[in-house]
C-alpha cells in the first residue's frame, strides 16, 4: 500500500508548492509573476516527456534516437526557459551512468539541437517569434523553474521511494 500511496504524496506535495505563488498572485500582497512562471507547466510536461524517453531505454542498447529526440524537446522547451538546456547535460551524466553514451549518441544531441536552432532563426528573422535566447540568464526566467523543480523533486523522491519499498 505504501509502495503506491508515497509517490502519490510526493506528486501532490509538488502540485501544491507550484500552485502558491499562484494563489499568492491573487491576494492584496500580491506577487507579481511574469508569464514564465506560467510557461513553467509546460516545460515541466516537456520535461517529464525526456524523462519517460530516456527511462524506457534497454540495456545494451543504442541511445541514439532517444537523445536526438531530447535535442529537440529541449530546444523546443528553451523558447520558454532557456536555461533548461543545462538538463541535457544531467542526462548524459544519467546515460554515461548506465553505459547508454556514445559518440553517436552525442551526435545526435548536436544534430537535435542544430534542427531547433535552424528553425528558430528562420522564425526569428521573420518576425513570427521573439528571441528569447537572446536573455538567456535573464532573472525573470529563473521564476519558469519554480514548477519544473516542484516536479523534478517529486519524480526523483517518488522514483527513489518507489526503489526503497521495492527492495525491502
Amino acid at each position: 500500500m505504501l509502495y503506491h500511496l508515497l509517490p502519490v504524496v510526493f506528486w501532490l506535495l509538488a502540485i501544491v508548492g507550484t500552485l502558491v505563488p499562484v494563489v499568492l498572485h491573487f491576494t492584496p500582497y500580491a506577487l507579481h509573476l511574469s508569464s514564465n512562471y506560467y510557461w513553467g507547466y509546460l516545460v515541466s510536461l516537456i520535461v517529464l516527456i525526456i524523462i519517460l524517453l530516456i527511462g524506457r531505454i534497454k540495456r545494451h542498447t543504442s541511445s541514439v534516437e532517444e537523445c536526438f529526440q531530447m535535442a529537440l524537446l529541449l530546444g523546443v522547451a528553451s523558447y520558454w526557459l532557456p536555461t533548461v538546456l543545462f538538463l541535457t547535460l544531467i542526462v548524459w551524466g544519467y546515460l554515461i551512468f548506465r553505459n547508454l553514451f556514445s559518440l553517436r549518441s552525442f551526435l545526435s544531441t548536436l544534430i537535435g539541437y542544430s534542427i531547433v536552432a535552424i528553425w528558430a532563426t528562420g522564425f526569428i528573422l521573420l518576425g513570427w517569434i521573439a528571441n528569447p535566447w537572446a536573455q538567456f540568464f535573464a532573472k525573470e526566467n529563473a521564476l519558469g523553474w519554480i514548477p519544473l523543480g516542484a516536479v523534478l523533486l517529486a519524480w526523483l523522491s517518488s522514483t527513489i521511494a518507489r526503489q526503497i519499498l521495492r527492495v525491502r
